[in-house]
């Protein structure tokens, strides 16, 4: 196993790897650096592009651009022009809450959930955007919406809701809903770390990037702890495999924290790395259908 330090990015709150097949481009976002980051899978070629709000999550559209889940909702991202085109914002009414992390599922629906910028409330939501436009809740009562994923099958989907557990719903692919919601693997010590975003690799294994911990935790379907990989620093913030062969796991981090302290001083915090020779292969990730 290799740890490489693939772009030192400086950002403040990096998250949201995501490879895209098709480009063979790795994403990721700077969520209060307010900016969508693009290279490739050696690290080269680095593009970025501003968006006008905090920023939570990135997908990309079967029709080209993305889809960022921004502070202040949905919008459709021009990669030519940078221009954000305003979809939805279903909790408008709550100012004191951002979009988090959001992926697309295997029909093209977008799933995002919310945070309380304090992280203490526990009043957002979970949010699905489908190809239509129409956006709808599917969970509530979330503190800090984090490492929404599936299995290979489409039939559970996990989601974290950092301060309290992962947790494993059963997901109907047909209708995007979620129902039998459980605790997948409960936070136990705040001091190990605390589940950030997450991928399930192509054996159905949860991985898991333990914030404020400097771990990669990989869970087996039942729940059980498979394998726990010390990381080179601390505040690592979610996880995603790319490269040719979806072997590589690319892994983001924060800059410095703004709530709850914990700060570090290790010069790669903010970066962008690579974890080669893990001996397991991710899945393609979907391209939002609207």
């Amino acid at each position: 196993m290799e740890f490489e330090f693939l772009v030192d990015a400086g950002n403040t709150l990096g998250e949201g790897p995501l490879w895209d097949t098709q480009e063979q481009r790795l994403y990721w976002i700077d969520s209060l650096g307010n900016t969508v980051n693009r290279c490739r899978a050696d690290g080269s070629e680095i593009e970025s592009w501003d968006v006008p709000a905090n920023i939570g999550s990135l997908a990309l559209r079967e029709k080209g651009g993305g889809v960022v889940a921004l502070q202040n909702g949905f919008h459709f991202l021009d990669f030519d022009t940078g221009e954000c085109e305003f979809i939805i914002d279903p909790e408008a009414d709550n100012p004191g809450t951002r979009f988090n992390d959001g992926k697309v599922d295997r029909r093209g629906r977008m799933i995002a959930g919310c945070m309380d910028y304090d992280e203490e409330s526990g009043s957002s939501g979970l949010y699905r955007l489908d190809p239509d436009l129409s956006c709808h809740k599917l969970d509530d009562g979330i503190v800090v919406s984090n490492g929404p994923c599936w299995s290979p099958d489409d039939k559970t989907f996990y989601f974290a809701d950092t301060w309290k557990a992962i947790y494993a719903y059963d997901y109907d692919i047909d209708a995007g809903t979620v129902a039998n919601k459980r605790v997948f693997v409960p936070v136990e010590d705040e001091s190990l770390g605390v589940p950030d975003g997450a991928t399930v690799d192509a054996e159905g294994f949860v991985w898991s990037a333990q914030v404020y911990g400097a771990k990669l935790n990989r869970y087996a379907p039942d729940g059980t702890l498979d394998r726990s990989i010390d990381f080179p620093i601390q505040n690592i913030t979610s996880v995603m495999f790319g490269g040719e062969n979806l072997d590589t796991l690319f892994v983001t981090s924060m800059g410095h924290q703004p709530v709850r302290g914990k700060k570090s001083t290790d010069p790669r915090n903010g970066g962008v790395f690579a974890v080669h020779g893990l001996g397991v292969k991710g899945l393609p990730e979907h391209r939002f259908a609207g």
